[in-house]
């Protein structure tokens, strides 16, 4: 059992590909480089809001209504926008025992196949996730809290994040299909 990734998911991370297809790499990179520092941030703040909430709630007994929805917009803005860095370095949860179990090349043939399925749910999940923005955005909706604020914002980080991610996905798949150059 590993803790590290296999050669055939980092092979990808060496470097980026020549041509338009590498200039499109380096620039997702740089921006997943940037959206990975901004949710750590939301992840931190998500936690100190939190964590006033307890102590103003148990100590000052003061209740808060904002709290709540604050930390939930931070970790799912977070979540959905870090993930396309997360693919980059192919971080997300896999079966290792079948990758154990293939060669190099039958790796290859199942993370393009994994890639090809996840571009196709990804690029529908951000299309659908761009209506739900549009609707909030027109129809002015907020959440049923008392705070109630508007719900485009969760929207858009779920629509900016699944997009940035089906983009990684199209980068991993036309990387995949670049011709391999000949091992030693």
């Amino acid at each position: 059992m590993s803790h590290g990734l296999d050669d055939v998911e980092t092979a990808g991370l060496m470097a980026p590909a020549p041509g338009a297809v590498g200039s499109a790499e380096r620039l997702v990179a740089r921006l997943n480089y940037l959206v990975v520092i901004l949710s750590s941030v939301a992840l931190v703040v998500a936690s100190v809001v939190l964590t006033y909430s307890v102590v103003v709630r148990y100590f000052l007994k003061i209740s808060t209504d904002w709290q709540d929805e604050t930390s939930v917009f931070l970790i799912v803005g977070a979540v959905f926008m870090s993930s396309a860095a997360v693919q980059a370095r192919r971080g997300h949860v896999g079966i290792e025992a079948v990758a154990v179990l293939l060669s190099n090349r039958a790796n290859r043939v199942r993370l393009f196949l994994v890639d090809v399925v996840s571009f196709a749910f990804c690029a529908y999940f951000a299309a659908k996730s761009w209506t739900l923005l549009h609707e909030a955005w027109v129809e002015n909706y907020h959440s049923g809290s008392t705070w109630a604020p508007p719900l485009w914002i969760p929207y858009s980080l779920m629509a900016v994040g699944m997009t940035l991610l089906t983009v990684q996905i199209l980068l991993q798949i036309l990387a995949a299909l670049k011709p391999q150059k000949p091992g030693p």
